[in-house]
């Protein structure tokens, strides 16, 4: 009796593999699963030692700011005389700081090798048959301009340049004197004058002025122009005298800044006369200032480059740095002490100041020398050299050496300085910093300058505030739109147009922000500017309408409700949202017209808004374009992923969807959508291109939507290609990089614990 089909045992040799098959499928699945869980865990480690190797680097780039500034004693030799035993009036260095110059009160200049003293040459000033030097006076170091003075109350204006030649490949530098008034001495026009007690010349864009001053207090002054002819190569020069009111006691220095706008004369008792002069033939007393303490004496005074700020060392060892500052409310700026330094051990001998920075040398009859700096409010050294009070200091052109000689001392003394950046204090790059031609402290940004005198302004604070700034207000338009809207295409909208919806959305990630950032500045920035009603009008009419508009279909009969299938309800807004865009578009002529006077713009800046064209409100709103895509797709497959079992539940238990979706969707989600709106902020943080373009790149400090911004970021893209490579410029953007690198990295830190903790407090859901 033969089985029936239906009964018989099934063969399964045909339906499975044989046993050596699937033995050799499992290793085949145990490899890939590998390679997979190393292949992922290495990647992942390689991001860690990217990330670590990026901070090494910046730090690396940023740690010779750190670094402290060194001034050893280099060498010492014999000053350099000859047979000439005069007292020494000057030092200077050449700009490659290879050989040294000593002025000497008989007129010869003594050029020397900075490094052994040996003597290389001499030259020899002018001097009226008959006559000697009484007084000596310099100029800015920079200008390498000086003027003597002699006993029949002439002078004598003299620049000493350092030429150099190539014999063989081999650089070579020499000393050589112009005179660029002419090489006979000058009357300066002071009356019965044999003798000045202060004199001082300055080369400005106005031409060059020699001012003095004698034992008596009167003074003298005057203007030399010069005009060369092109053609023939002769200079003409055109001189005119004045007279500044008498001190009535004797003055002891007098100094003329580089506009040639000011005369300050010093007198025994340590006042300044500050003078205006910009009208030469009526000089006018400005204001008498006591520059150091009672009873104390002013020792020393010297303008720093640029001769903007005047620092004054005291007899009791005080440094201040004095500046013009004009306020509000005074036309006349006034002379204003703005910081004091560290004090000298003994009093102020001597000042020499930086030829292109804002630092200076200050010695002391202690045998101290100080180094200080202005900007950065900071003394840098403070190193006893001499055994006798400092006589005369010489820092070279490019800071790393300097030559200094004591009173009554053989004896020259080579410092060898390590200062590279000076300027980079913490207080410089994130305090409030007082600047020159500034009326009060300030944060500022401002590298570089025509000016060759610039003081360099490295505060990131303004950065720092503008990338928040930035950040800020494009979250504000991405934020609200990217969720909720992620949250109705993921939990209300109609799978078939879900489908088109959200790769739509992701799609416009794809866009390059440098074509964002280009239209933003270049067509939405104009328009926005010309039709600023559209902000006020479109703000209010869309949501109202909108609402307006579900309300209406809320209360519109069931039968008419059911013709529109579930989850295609957004589709019926298409029509409301472009009728509000044509309503806020065409109604922005009239509205300017009715409430702002025909101008918008105008009137904001009459009630004291001023509005940029290129501001944060239009890189708010290019930079929340190009979020939205980031935090959309995040947070709608967060919404989405949620359990069904969860969703069914709330609605089984009689909970409206919109119910459910508060009470359950978006607990369950938020860590996602948390993290969504996080690495849509880290991506607005590190935008470039979109605030490059259309934020009109201001280093701005505030968070007025209508003015610009620059961010850490942008900056670092337009300033790095432009700096020298090493200097502080450089190593500040550097800096900049790991500010914002740091910021970032703590952000996400804080985030992911706040994920972390949000999921294990709904993880029971």
């Amino acid at each position: 009796m033969s089985t029936p089909a239906s009964e018989q045992p099934l063969s399964t040799g045909s339906l499975l593999p044989s046993t050596e098959r699937r033995q050799k499928l499992r290793k085949r699945r145990a490899l890939r699963d590998g390679l997979s869980l190393y292949g992922v865990g290495a990647g992942g480690i390689g991001v860690i030692i990217a990330l670590g190797l990026i901070f090494v680097y910046l730090f690396y780039e940023t740690f010779p700011m750190l670094k402290p500034v060194s001034v050893e004693m280099e060498t010492e030799f014999s000053v350099p005389r000859g047979a000439d035993q005069t007292p020494t009036l000057h030092l200077t260095l050449d700009r490659f700081e290879e050989i040294g110059a000593r002025f000497a009160e008989s007129g010869v200049i003594t050029v020397f090798s900075a490094r052994t003293g040996a003597v290389r040459e001499r030259l020899q000033i002018p001097i009226p048959e008959g006559e000697r030097i009484t007084s000596f006076g310099r100029g800015e170091n920079r200008r390498s301009l000086f003027v003597y003075g002699f006993s029949d109350g002439s002078i004598l204006p003299v620049r000493v340049e350092y030429p150099q030649t190539f014999v063989a490949g081999v650089r070579q530098v020499t000393a050589a004197l112009s005179f660029p008034l002419g090489d006979e001495a000058i009357s300066l026009g002071a009356g019965d004058v044999d003798e000045y007690s202060a004199l001082a010349v300055i080369e400005g864009r106005g031409g060059f002025i020699v001012a003095a001053g004698t034992e008596d207090g009167a003074m003298a002054m005057a203007l030399f122009t010069t005009r060369t002819n092109l053609m023939t190569g002769a200079t003409q020069v055109t001189r005119s005298d004045y007279r500044l009111p008498s001190l009535g006691r004797p003055v002891r220095q007098i100094l003329v800044n580089e506009s040639l706008r000011n005369v300050f004369a010093i007198d025994e008792r340590g006042h300044l006369f500050s003078y205006d002069i910009v009208d030469p033939a009526n000089p006018r007393l400005l204001e008498e200032v006591e520059l150091v303490d009672p009873g104390v004496r002013v020792t020393a005074a010297e303008f720093l480059v640029g001769s903007r700020s005047l620092i004054v060392g005291g007899s009791d060892g005080s440094v201040r740095q004095w500046i013009l500052v004009r306020d509000e409310q005074t036309i006349t700026p006034t002379l204003t002490m703005i910081r004091s330094f560290r004090p000298q051990p003994g009093a102020v001998t001597f000042i020499d100041p930086e030829y292109i920075r804002k630092g200076f040398l200050v010695g002391d009859d202690t045998g101290t020398v100080g180094l200080h700096y202005a900007t950065s409010s900071v003394t840098l050294a403070m190193k006893p050299v001499s055994d006798t009070p400092i006589a005369r200091l010489a820092i070279g052109p490019n800071n790393g050496r300097a030559l200094v000689k004591g009173e009554g001392s053989d004896v020259m003394r080579v410092l060898a300085i390590s200062n590279p950046h000076p300027q980079t204090s913490l207080s410089g790059l994130w305090g409030r910093v007082w600047y020159e031609g500034r009326s009060q402290p300030e944060f500022i940004w401002q590298s570089s300058s025509a000016d060759d005198a610039f003081e360099a302004k490295f505060s990131i604070v303004p950065l720092s505030v503008g990338t928040l700034k930035a950040a800020l207000f494009a979250m504000l338009l991405a934020t609200p739109l990217a969720l909720m809207g992620a949250i109705y295409t993921a939990y209300f909208m109609a799978p078939r147009i879900r489908r088109i919806v959200k790769p739509s959305i992701e799609l416009m990630e794809a866009l390059p922000t440098v074509i964002l950032g280009f239209l933003a500045g270049i067509w939405l920035a104009p328009y926005v500017e010309n039709n600023l009603p559209i902000l006020v009008t479109g703000a209010v009419l869309f949501p109202l309408l909108i609402l307006v508009a579900g309300f209406s279909w809320s209360r519109l009969p069931g039968a008419v409700r059911n013709l529109v299938p579930d989850g295609w309800e957004a589709a019926l807004l298409i029509p409301v949202v472009l009728f509000t865009g044509w309503i806020v578009v065409t109604s922005s002529p009239w509205i300017e017209v009715l409430f702002f006077d025909g101008s918008m713009r105008q009137w904001l800046t009459e009630v004291g808004i001023p509005y940029d064209q290129r501001n944060a409100l239009i890189v708010g709103m290019a930079m929340g374009f190009a979020v939205i895509p980031t935090i959309f797709s995040i947070a709608e497959d967060a919404v989405f992923n949620v359990p069904k079992h969860l969703t069914t539940g709330s609605l089984a238990l009689g909970a409206t969807p919109w119910q459910t979706v508060m009470g359950v969707v978006l607990l369950t989600a938020s860590p996602g959508m948390f993290s969504a709106v996080m690495i849509g902020f880290g991506r607005a943080v590190g935008e470039t291109m979109i605030v490059l373009m259309a934020s009109g790149n201001s280093p701005v400090l505030n968070f007025n939507l209508f003015e610009g911004m620059r961010t850490l970021a942008a900056n670092i893209a337009v300033e790095l290609p432009e700096t020298d490579v090493g200097s502080t410029h450089f190593r500040v953007l550097f800096l900049s990089a790991l500010v914002l690198l740091v910021f970032t990295f703590i952000l996400n830190t804080l985030a992911e614990i706040v994920r972390q903790r949000l999921r294990k407090r709904y993880a029971s859901l």
